[in-house]
């Protein structure tokens, strides 16, 4: 981080968890002074959470047999030459839209295919439960006291959760996950006085993933996650892999 104006450039890459300790430490702070930033960062978080529950469908072969066909006829454009921006500013502005754009395309792409793979009555429910799920997930990462904390799992992995309180909700998003021992999930837990209650399971089967914890987050003191039996237990039957203060 060279300067002050390169600091606001760092939005997309903080969303994405893409800084490293030193970085990201400089732009939390910087983030708590920043509205613009702030409202950037919700923006990219929310829609890579989006993007993340997207549900992945195969392409037909038509499609594969259609484009490798068009290969030996379609004329390759000619390549363009163009200059760079002079001023440092508005490339930090392009590259910002580029990214805003290409999660916009990449949203609309995805909502494409579901459309026309998706048009039997169970499959159309099943997607609008999905796209119900994100936006409350968007709503809470995008929410105007939205606060963030975050913690280490085990081995690479790490944790954070976003809470706001005037929607009374937390988010937990987690990276580089690795599966659960056999016959085991991940179970989320809401701690409130001098007890764990259970707030949902993490997906086996992904790496990385947001969950909207259930329940409610304004009385909780922490957030907790724990290795249990498949299906969850009522109390937590292992030591937390991570406890995340909800509080300052």
């Amino acid at each position: 981080m060279s300067s002050n104006a390169d600091i606001h450039s760092l939005t997309g890459a903080y969303a994405l968890h893409a800084l490293d300790e030193d970085e990201r430490a400089v732009f939390d702070i910087h983030l708590r002074a920043c509205r613009p930033c702030h409202d950037e960062v919700a923006g990219f978080t929310a829609t890579a959470v989006k993007l993340a529950a997207a549900t992945a469908v195969t392409a037909p072969s038509a499609m594969k047999h259609h484009v490798l066909s068009r290969l030996s006829t379609a004329r390759q454009v000619t390549p363009l030459h163009l200059q760079p921006p002079a001023n440092s500013a508005l490339r930090r502005r392009l590259s910002r839209l580029a990214l805003v754009a290409c999660l916009i395309g990449a949203c609309a792409l995805g909502s494409g295919i579901v459309w026309q793979h998706h048009r039997a009555d169970a499959a159309a429910a099943a997607a609008r439960q999905t796209v119900h799920q994100s936006d409350q997930l968007a709503a809470v990462l995008a929410a105007y006291d939205a606060v963030s904390h975050r913690a280490s799992l085990q081995n690479a992995a790490q944790a954070t959760v976003v809470v706001s309180r005037s929607r009374d909700q937390a988010v937990l998003i987690a990276a580089d996950v690795p599966p659960p021992p056999p016959g085991k999930v991940y179970q989320l837990w809401y701690g409130i006085g001098e007890s764990m209650r259970p707030a949902g399971l993490m997906d086996t089967r992904k790496m990385a993933q947001a969950v909207m914890l259930a329940g409610s987050a304004n009385t909780a003191f922490a957030v907790g996650v724990t290795v249990e039996p498949a299906g969850g237990s009522v109390h937590p039957t292992s030591a937390p892999l991570a406890l995340l203060a909800l509080t300052a």
